[in-house]
């Protein structure tokens, strides 16, 4: 157990590794560095003293993370172990950088012959549905990086974790990977939970993709620089229609269900946009009782005083505006569209106050996310594979792996899917949002 007491932080293991390591060479070398974290070390949790200081415990009983690499033991025996991956939930540029690091790192650096790619998501593991199971080897997935989307297939909707491990018996899988977001997350734990039942000796261990970068304890997800860099480039083309017409207004719907980050980042990288909104910021239309201004009449003024004016907005912004539509195979609520639903009301209310506006909307959503990775996620996700195949060869199970305060980590699945990372209307990224584009901190 951790120092403290800390059962929360700590990552369950299959068991006592006793065997040598294929990497105990380049773990030795590592020794002579400064750098290297001794595995028994902990990545504190806290990276302010005051928030440490909070927790009113000496230091040695701080809360912290496992840090994540090559470990000098491990549990299974290369020779004899049969691994998984498979890809569930929606499209994030890495996808395949993930697939193929785990591949190369297995068989090149572990000497794990037999690979397996399950396909189209959990659906892969079901009888029923009769996917094949693929064979994967360095030469099958070499170059699928410089692809977007999943070489393996994905789906959404959840199955049986009982199925999944009956499926996982009768392959002799020894590790499974996972890589998916939330709710694919919440299926892994499910699964390892049900190997634990069993008595099985099998390690499930996830590569957290979130497009969002919602998920907690981790620095940022594999996907989002690349997502809002791409979404940058959307915003910078609206700019250029709407200061390219009189009165032009350019209106740009990006992803972001429950967190703003990539509206925020992406706004910021552009610099140009008048208003961001996102769900952690409640927003109005109309004018409120105090005679505070509403966001209609707020573009409006902006096309009067510069001649054009930029809103983005997360699809999750503004909710309470729109009625849902259900929900999907997952689980999670359908939203409504709230940016078709901006663009009518602010094209309805310069016509009310007999102004002409050009607007332009785009929400280039589903092109931003099956697009390859940039060069930072591309060495992103490739040390996220590396990590992820140290801690399953090292037993490690029921975790994700990520980087926390710059370091990479182990993180117990429960706690990554705990609650979700948003973006704090009172800290410093929403601070340089409201800098940059001069919007009042209350809109409405």
């Amino acid at each position: 157990m951790q120092p403290g007491g800390a059962s929360q932080w700590q990552i369950a293991t299959l068991g006592t590794a006793r065997l040598d390591s294929p990497l105990k060479p380049l773990i030795e070398a590592r020794e002579r560095s400064e750098n290297y974290v001794d595995e028994s070390d902990l990545v504190l949790v806290d990276d302010v003293l005051s928030t440490a200081c909070e927790r009113g415990v000496p230091v040695e009983q701080l809360p912290g993370l496992e840090p994540g690499g090559p470990r000098r033991k491990i549990f299974f025996d290369p020779s004899k172990l049969r691994a998984a991956i498979v890809t569930c939930g929606g499209l994030c540029p890495g996808l395949n950088n993930v697939v193929r690091g785990v591949v190369d790192e297995l068989w090149w650096q572990y000497g794990v012959r037999r690979i397996h790619g399950i396909r189209n998501g959990y659906e892969g593991f079901i009888a029923s549905y009769g996917h094949e199971v693929l064979d994967l080897t360095p030469a099958s997935v070499r170059g699928i990086d410089e692809q977007g989307g999943t070489v393996l297939g994905t789906s959404r909707g959840q199955q049986d974790p009982e199925e999944v491990v009956d499926c996982l018996e009768r392959l002799g899988i020894g590790v499974l990977f996972v890589v998916g977001g939330d709710g694919s997350m919440r299926g892994a734990l499910r699964i390892a939970s049900v190997v634990a039942e069993r008595g099985l000796k099998i390690s499930v261990v996830g590569i957290p993709k979130t497009i969002d970068n919602d998920i907690p304890f981790i620095d940022h997800s594999f996907g989002f620089q690349t997502a809002f860099a791409r979404a940058a480039e959307t915003i910078r083309s609206v700019v250029v229609e709407a200061r390219s017409t009189p009165h032009g207004v350019g209106l740009v719907k990006l992803m972001g269900r429950h967190s703003g980050f990539i509206a925020a980042y992406a706004a910021l990288a552009r610099n140009d946009a008048d208003f961001v909104l996102v769900p952690e910021v409640p927003f109005g239309l109309d004018d409120d009782a105090d005679g505070r201004p509403g966001l209609l009449s707020l573009v409006q003024q902006r096309v009067a005083e510069r001649g054009n004016a930029i809103v983005v907005v997360a699809e999750g912004a503004g909710q309470d505006l729109v009625p849902g539509e259900g929900v999907d195979a997952s689980g999670n609520a359908v939203l409504g569209d709230v940016g078709r639903y901006l663009r009518r009301r602010l094209l309805d209310s310069f016509a009310e106050a007999g102004r002409p506006v050009n607007l332009r909307y785009v929400d280039p959503s589903y092109a931003i996310r099956s697009v390859p990775a940039n060069g930072y996620d591309a060495v992103f996700c490739l040390r996220l594979a590396h990590a992820a195949v140290h801690a399953a060869m090292a037993g490690r199970t029921a975790m994700v792996v990520g980087r926390w305060h710059g370091r990479f980590v182990h993180v117990p699945t429960e706690l990554a899917i705990s609650r979700r990372n948003v973006v704090d209307p009172h800290g410093d990224l929403w601070l340089s949002v409201l800098e940059a584009t001069g919007q009042p901190p209350r809109i409405g």
